[in-house]
């Protein structure tokens, strides 16, 4: 029995791009569409061209892809022709082979927003269709707002579809352009309207509104559509558009599609995914989301102890997918919570080969319990945890060594700045040096008189040149004034290497620098350093 083909077209360049403060560059919209095409997405909707100098100059000179480039516009104005409408005219000349035309299909739009006659709009829709598949363009018809349209009058929401589909449109796409229809709804619909326009030519566009617009899409293939379209991560106008990141690996690794329906993604493809899922968030510059299904870096986080060790015997007990099938990992999180066989598997995950009967076992999973109950958090600070299991080992040499330090906080009245002043007293094969340095806080001040005195500390400063702090999150764990204080520092160099450390004191300064040491030590010890004498 053969499988039935879904087409999956992404729109995050287009429609993700009406995100509230995301705002692609020609640069950006390359690098997303070229890891788009790495999927194996069959159609990439690279914006409006005409509509702004961005998307003009992408289409203008496009970049070579795999998948079909699409060309995103509006049905005809009213009172013109198509040869004399500047917007199709942009669509036209921007030599692209596939377009996708938005058009009405719910007569309170027609009526009020474009303020014309439900005829006219309808022959807007079959002049342009007509005058793209003349032009031998692959045509593909947006029903804006269909599933509102349908449910308000049905006759007319399909008049709107046939009048594309009649004159030659490859695609006719049913959009919950407000995002407000639920999945039984869709399911309902989309069937009735697969009696009209065969399932071959439907597709789904879903919005995100009521949080079910991956399950909206997933249910309007099961009814009929055969064309899928979404954004990366969601993107897209008010609550989003349907996850693409999350319906690419249902319907390639569930039973319940793959059994039935087929598409062009290979397992290389899919394993791309992850890379292209925080790609996006790299190019928005955002934090991504751990716990996005099947990309997140937590998605396959296992953090209590009875589930780790099941997931050490088959990790089928707690998985539903293999992680490297969509190019993610598994994390094992040590914690409070966690047992001999967390800390096992992360051992064996750090390169510490051990053996599993010995004692250092129970001491590090003590020490971690007996810290975190303190108020320390090993889940997001791997090299706090590294620096820590390495040094009951005793596999941490000594470097910098500190003395002491102080912090002073220094307000100028006559310009209100507050300015922090900080000295710290470091040792180095014996020897005192002093660092001073300013910032505008004390921690921002511990950290310049490091920074600003590398060359001072001899043998260490090369190794530390490229070290830079690029996060600093501070939660205060219990109320009062004698609060305890947890500070994680994201470090990186130039390299590229991140890492994460974590510092916990009743002290803010000092919980500051606990993690800031900790992020010294752990490039120290990456880096081969060789260890300070007394």
């Amino acid at each position: 029995m053969s499988k039935e083909r879904i087409y999956l077209f992404d729109t995050t360049l287009r429609d993700g791009a009406q995100t509230e403060g995301v705002d692609f560059t020609v640069e950006d919209k390359n690098k997303i569409a070229s890891s788009l095409s790495n999927i194996g997405i069959d159609y990439i909707e690279g914006g409006w061209p005409g509509a702004n100098p961005t998307d003009t100059s992408f289409f203008n000179h496009p970049p070579s892809l795999s998948s079909h480039l699409v060309a995103f516009g509006m049905t005809k104005r009213s009172g013109r022709s198509c040869e004399n409408d500047p917007g199709i005219s942009s669509i036209i000349n921007a030599k692209i082979n596939h377009v996708c035309i938005v058009g009405k299909s719910w007569d309170f739009h027609v009526d009020v927003a474009l303020g014309i006659s439900k005829d006219e709009n309808l022959n807007n829709i079959k002049e342009t269709a007509s005058y793209f598949i003349k032009n031998n363009k692959e045509f593909m018809f947006d029903a804006e707002h269909f599933f509102d349209g349908y449910k308000n009058n049905k006759d007319y929401a399909l008049s709107c579809i046939k009048s594309a589909y009649d004159n030659g449109a490859r695609w006719i796409v049913l959009c919950d352009t407000n995002g407000g229809t639920l999945p039984n709804e869709i399911g309902e619909i989309v069937s009735e309207v697969s009696n009209v326009i065969p399932n071959d030519h439907l597709g789904i566009h879903a919005h995100n509104d009521t949080g079910n617009a991956v399950a909206n899409s997933l249910s309007a293939v099961l009814a009929g559509a055969r064309q899928i379209q979404g954004t990366l991560n969601g993107l897209g106008e008010r609550c989003g558009n349907a996850n693409l990141v999350t319906i690419i690996p249902t319907l390639v690794l569930k039973k319940t599609f793959n059994s039935k329906f087929e598409t062009n993604i290979t397992k290389k493809g899919l394993t791309n995914l992850t890379d292209c899922s925080r790609l996006l968030d790299e190019v928005l510059n955002k934090t991504s989301n751990k716990h996005a299904p099947y990309v997140g870096a937590s998605a396959f986080a296992h953090k209590g102890g009875l589930h780790v060790s099941a997931v050490e015997k088959d990790p089928k007990t707690y998985e539903h997918i293999n992680p490297q099938d969509v190019g993610n990992e598994r994390a094992i999180i040590v914690s409070d919570q966690a047992g001999r066989s967390n800390i096992l598997s992360r051992l064996e995950k750090l390169g510490i080969q051990i053996n599993k009967d010995d004692p250092k076992i129970q001491t590090i999973l003590d020490e971690v319990k007996d810290r975190e109950f303190t108020g320390y958090s090993y889940d997001g600070a791997d090299a706090s945890f590294e620096l820590l299991s390495r040094r009951l080992l005793g596999e941490i040499p000594s470097y910098i060594q500190i003395k002491n330090y102080e912090v002073k906080v220094v307000k100028n009245t006559s310009d209100k700045n507050i300015n922090s002043v900080a000295k710290a007293f470091l040792l180095v094969d014996g020897k005192e040096i002093v660092c001073e340095g300013e910032g505008n806080g004390p921690v921002n001040a511990l950290d310049q008189a490091i920074r600003k005195n590398l060359d001072n500390i001899g043998k260490y400063s090369d190794y530390l040149k490229d070290l830079r702090l690029v996060d600093y999150k501070v939660r205060i764990l219990n109320s009062g004034t004698n609060a305890t204080t947890r500070v994680s520092i994201e470090s990186i160099d130039d390299k590229g290497k991140s890492w994460f450390t974590v510092g916990v004191s009743p002290n803010i300064i000092e919980a500051s620098f606990r993690a800031l040491l900790d992020s010294i030590d752990y490039k120290l010890y990456k880096e081969n350093a060789p260890s300070s004498t007394i």
